[in-house]
C-alpha cells in the first residue's frame, strides 16, 4: 500500500506542476541500452501505480534491430511470455517535448521467482555493484557522452554544423573547444538543458568537440551508478528529441565518419568509505599523486586485465569496432596514465578528496549500464586480487598506441565468452545470451551484403 501511495503521490506532484498528463510513456533499457516499453493512457494510470502491469521480457534481451535470438529465452522458443513489471519510484518525469501534456517514468520486471529479471541491464549492474558496496561505501559515478549533429534535411549522412559564415559550406577543420559552434546550436542547447532539468537530469558542461558537428554533454557525479546510467539514457532521448525540433539528426554511433573522431562514452568512478573519505586516496599510503596509493593501482590494474575480454560490452556494434583505431584518438590498449586522452584509464588532475578514474574505451553506443558494470567489476577484482597496472603513462608522454585489445566484433565475443573473471559480477546467465545475441547479430551483419563489396570487387573480379 505504501509503494502505490508513494507512486501515485509522485504522479499526482508531477501533474500538479507540469499539467495533467493525458498519456504515460513506460521504459525500460534493453541489452543495447535502447529504450523499449508502452505507452499507456490516463484510465489506466492509477492500475498501474497500484499493481503493475505485465510485459514481455524478451524485450530486454533483442538484437540491435529488435530481433529474438535462437536459443535465448523469453522469445520464440519459449513462447515470448511476459513478466510482472512495475514503475521506479522517483522516476516519473514529465516529456516536455510532446505536443500534449504526457509523462515517462521507468520500470522493472520480476521473473517467477519474485525476484529482479536477470535480463533487465539495471539487474545485471546492481549485481556488479554490490561487491564495491560491502562495508558502506559509495560509488561516486559519472558519464559523459559524445554526439555529432546531423544535418536533417540531407539525402546522405553529414554534419549539420558549423558553416562557413555567409555561406552553406561547412566548415573545415575540426575548430575543437570554439564557442562560436555553441553558439550555432544554441536553441538546441537551450532545449536540451530546459528538458534535463524538468526530468532531473544533472546537465552540466556542454562543448564543441574534436570534429565538425560533434559535441560533448556532461552529467553530474551521483553517489548511485544505476541513477547514472538512467541519467546517461534519458539525456540521449532528451538529446534526439531537441535534435529533431532544431532539424538535426543526433549520432551517438561510435564512428560515423571515417575520417573524423568517433564519439565515447566516459564513465568517471570514485568510490567514499564508510567515514566519507575518499577510498583511492585513503588507504595505508595516503596517496593522491603519483605514484598513487595501492588502492587505485590496484582498481586500474583490475581494468587493465579485463580490459580485452569486457572489449564487447563497451564495443557491442559492428560499426563500433571502426572507432577502435591506433590513429583516431581511441583507446586500443589496456594502458594508464595521469592527465592523458590517449589512454584506456586516465586519472585527471584531482587531490586526495575527489581522486578518481575515468574509463574511455566505451562508445557512445554502448550500453552506459553494462559498461558501468564492468567497470565495477574490474575495480573490485584489481583491489581484491592487488593486480598491479604496470608502467603509468606520464603526463606529457608522446605514445604510440598498440592494439592490444580485440578491434573486430567476433574476436571480442570470444574473449568475453573465455571471461572465468565476469559471470561473478554480471551473472552466467546474462554473459550466456548476451555473447549468444552479439554473435547471432554479427552473422546477420556479416551475411549483408553492402554497396562496398560492389564498388571494390564487380568491375575487377
Amino acid at each position: 500500500m505504501a509503494k502505490r501511495a508513494s507512486l501515485l503521490s509522485e504522479l499526482r506532484a508531477a501533474e500538479k506542476k507540469y499539467g495533467r498528463f493525458e498519456s504515460l510513456d513506460l521504459l525500460i533499457p534493453d541489452l543495447s541500452g535502447f529504450l523499449k516499453g508502452k505507452r499507456i493512457r490516463r484510465g489506466d494510470f492509477d492500475k498501474v501505480c497500484d499493481g503493475g502491469f505485465i510485459f514481455c521480457a524478451g524485450a530486454t534481451m533483442l538484437t540491435g534491430l529488435g530481433e529474438v535470438v535462437p536459443g535465448v529465452p523469453y522469445g520464440a522458443d519459449d513462447g515470448d511470455p511476459d513478466l510482472p513489471a512495475a514503475l521506479i519510484p522517483g522516476s516519473i518525469v514529465p516529456v516536455p517535448w510532446s505536443k500534449k501534456p504526457m509523462g515517462q517514468a521507468f520500470f522493472r520486471m520480476r521473473s517467477e521467482d519474485g525476484g529482479n529479471f536477470f535480463g533487465d541491464p539495471r539487474t545485471v549492474l546492481e549485481k556488479a555493484i554490490a561487491p564495491l558496496k560491502a562495508g558502506g561505501k559509495k560509488i561516486v559515478v559519472a558519464t559523459e557522452l559524445e554526439f555529432y549533429l546531423l544535418d536533417a534535411a540531407s539525402d546522405t549522412p553529414r554534419v549539420g554544423t558549423p558553416k562557413v559564415p555567409g555561406t552553406n559550406r561547412p566548415q573545415p577543420g575540426g575548430q575543437v573547444y570554439h564557442p562560436d559552434d555553441l553558439f550555432e546550436v544554441e536553441g538546441f542547447l537551450d532545449d536540451v538543458y530546459d528538458w534535463c532539468k524538468a526530468q532531473n537530469v544533472p546537465a552540466d558542461a556542454a562543448i564543441s568537440e574534436y570534429s565538425p558537428g560533434q559535441y560533448e554533454i556532461n552529467l553530474h557525479h551521483v553517489d548511485d551508478p544505476v541513477l547514472a546510467c538512467d541519467h546517461a539514457v534519458l539525456l540521449k532521448r532528451i538529446v534526439k528529441a531537441a535534435a529533431r525540433k532544431h532539424g538535426f539528426i543526433a549520432c551517438f554511433m561510435a564512428k560515423p565518419f571515417e575520417n573524423y573522431a568517433g564519439s565515447g562514452l566516459h564513465i568517471h568512478m570514485s568510490i567514499v568509505d564508510k567515514d566519507g573519505k575518499n577510498f583511492f586516496s585513503q588507504g595505508k599510503e595516503k596517496m593522491a599523486q603519483p605514484p598513487f596509493s595501492a588502492r587505485l593501482r590496484h582498481a586500474v590494474g583490475g581494468l587493465l586485465k579485463l580490459m580485452p575480454e569486457t572489449t564487447l560490452l563497451c564495443a557491442p556494434n559492428a560499426n563500433s569496432y571502426r572507432r577502435l583505431r591506433p590513429d583516431m584518438f581511441a583507446p586500443v590498449e589496456p594502458n594508464w596514465g595521469v592527465n592523458h586522452r590517449v589512454v584506456s584509464v586516465r586519472i585527471p588532475e584531482s587531490d586526495e578528496r575527489n581522486l578518481r578514474l575515468e574509463h574511455r574505451v566505451a562508445g557512445a553506443d554502448a550500453n552506459p549500464y553494462l559498461v558501468m558494470a564492468a567497470v565495477a567489476a574490474g575495480v573490485h577484482y584489481g583491489v581484491k586480487n592487488r593486480i598491479e597496472p604496470g608502467t603509468m603513462i606520464e603526463q606529457g608522454q608522446e605514445i604510440t598506441p598498440r592494439l592490444r585489445i580485440p578491434n573486430r566484433w567476433e574476436a571480442a565475443i570470444d574473449k568475453f565468452e573465455g571471461s572465468k573473471v565476469l559471470p561473478a559480477y554480471l551473472g552466467s546467465d546474462y554473459c550466456r545470451y548476451y555473447a549468444r545475441v552479439r554473435r547471432y547479430e554479427a552473422e546477420q551483419f556479416h551475411n549483408k551484403i553492402a554497396q562496398q563489396d560492389f564498388d571494390w570487387y564487380l568491375r575487377a573480379v
